[in-house]
């Protein structure tokens, strides 16, 4: 079955989907809690509402929350603390434009049907502005606290992503090992398009084709740009040759922004403490290669968030809101 796409290159799906995701351009989001909280790993949730209204005024094209069952000291990050799809219904009801997603949502740790529910229902809340990230999750501390077996979560998340399709469709009629339905009951509501966008994060286990056939993205880890243009490139000639339109790319970037506008890039943690002039030079470089959106994340940044904001809204989001 063809794809219908949208204006943009890309196929259109949702509303969110459609804003954020355009072929050949870059847009920026904020990752969710939009708060500093570098000296410990739960950020404390102060105006987190008002800084997200803010984001959606200033011009970000999205925001992204994520699935942190437990706080695991290993991992370091207990994330925006409230259970996404909880706060994606809050979100849904305290914003009006800005694409709401989700990086990502670690099938294997939740029953598929719950999964269904909830991202349809925060998608026709929102109208139509869900993005889900999907992954098959890398924290192996997780798994016995729901008494599921970490090696298994390839082929929980294969058969989990196919019960979620299948719940798009009027009364159902299909079996996995997660349950199945016989054409006689349905599942409501469905999401705003009939189809909720699913973007794989990292590998999830499965193969690069697998990925390509069935993805309606890719999420992935920053790298130097010479070995991610080859992974964009190599991946969207795979999706070409199973016979799909172009998919989008993205990537999450950590930054620290400092005062000085010509301060050159210093490594943090998956990102850069660097000047606006070199940020905007380094989304430019990742826009050339083929991403076509960045979450920009601030747990790291060292000067006032809304200070900060302001400043990405007037120095950076004009190169990229075309």
């Amino acid at each position: 079955m063809l794809e219908k796409t949208n204006n943009l290159g890309f196929q259109s799906i949702n509303k969110g989907y459609n804003s954020v995701f355009r072929l050949g351009r870059l847009s920026l989001g904020l990752v969710v809690p939009i708060e500093a909280y570098f000296s410990g790993a739960v950020p404390s949730m102060v105006r987190h509402i008002e800084r997200v209204q803010l984001a959606e005024q200033l011009g970000f094209f999205a925001v992204w929350l994520r699935d942190v069952p437990f706080n695991v000291p290993s991992f370091g990050d207990a994330g925006q603390i409230y259970d996404p799809f909880v706060y994606l219904g809050l979100l849904a009801g305290q914003t009006e434009r800005i694409a709401l997603g989700v990086a990502s949502i670690i099938l294997p740790l939740r029953h598929p049907a719950h999964v269904a529910k909830a991202a349809a229902s925060a998608d026709v809340l929102s109208g139509g502005r869900l993005i889900l990230g999907i992954a098959s999750g890398d924290r192996p501390e997780e798994y016995p606290a729901l008494n599921l077996p970490f090696t298994d979560r390839g082929k929980g998340f294969r058969e989990s992503y196919e019960y979620i399709r299948f719940m798009g469709d009027n009364t159902p009629n299909f079996e996995n090992t997660y349950g199945g339905t016989n054409g006689s009951i349905d599942m409501l509501p469905k999401p705003n398009s009939r189809k909720l966008p699913l973007l794989v994060t990292g590998s999830s286990q499965q193969t690069h084709e697998w990925i390509a056939q069935n993805g309606d993205g890719w999420m992935l880890y920053p790298r130097n740009a010479v070995l991610q243009a080859k992974i964009i490139n190599d991946w969207r000639s795979l999706v070409r040759k199973v016979g799909r339109s172009a998919q989008p790319i993205m990537e999450p970037l950590y930054v620290d922004l400092v005062e000085a506008p010509n301060a050159p890039p210093q490594p943090i943690h998956l990102g850069f403490r660097l000047g606006v002039k070199h940020l905007r030079d380094y989304l430019k470089s990742r826009e050339d290669i083929g991403v076509n959106h960045v979450a920009l994340n601030l747990r790291f940044n060292k000067a006032d968030i809304d200070t900060t904001l302001k400043r990405l809204a007037d120095d950076i989001l004009p190169y990229f809101n075309g």
